[in-house]
């Protein structure tokens, strides 16, 4: 497996994040205009201080999207939350952990930072056993995170730092 920048056969992805609830899984915000990757791939390339993109690739197929961004918690830029989309038909296959275990070192190396976070859904149980393979602490409950399906609902909150040992990726 390996990360490579967002093209644009990838768009259809990118698409269906907008567009399909299934393909995003918990926590979908809802509908939101697809033609926006396409103006986003033009723009920027999915690259920016504070929102950037890549996707992993597998045998030459996407199986996932990864994104980082400005954390909520500590110093900006020297810290960044990332979250992952696993393609559905790949999920269940080690994608996620692997992939987020490779961004992780790629920011690391890339950047200054100290710290990189992920949240979940309490529950989420794959993607919280994705994060600890990926070498992520969990550091606690954050109530009322997130508004979804009608309701509030709670999330974990894990980190990794610069100084935690990077997994051996198979």
């Amino acid at each position: 497996m390996k990360l490579r920048p967002v093209a644009e056969p990838d768009l259809v992805l990118f698409q269906l994040l907008r567009t399909d609830p299934d393909f995003w899984g918990l926590s979908w915000p809802g509908f939101a205009d697809p033609g926006e990757p396409a103006r986003r791939l033009a723009k920027d390339g999915f690259f920016s201080d504070g929102n950037s993109w890549l996707v992993a690739e597998h045998d030459a197929e996407a199986v996932a999207l990864l994104n980082w961004r400005t954390a909520s918690f500590g110093v900006p830029r020297l810290s960044w939350e990332i979250g992952i989309v696993v393609v559905p038909e790949r999920r269940g296959q080690g994608i996620g952990w692997r992939a987020q275990a490779m961004l992780c070192d790629y920011l690391f190396t890339r950047e200054p930072i100290q710290r990189i976070q992920a949240g979940t859904r309490v529950e989420n149980i794959p993607e919280q056993k994705s994060l600890v393979k990926a070498g992520f602490h969990l550091e606690g409950r954050i109530r009322a995170a997130e508004f979804s399906d009608g309701e509030w609902r709670d999330g974990l909150l894990y980190s990794r730092l610069r100084t935690d040992p990077s997994p051996e990726i198979p």
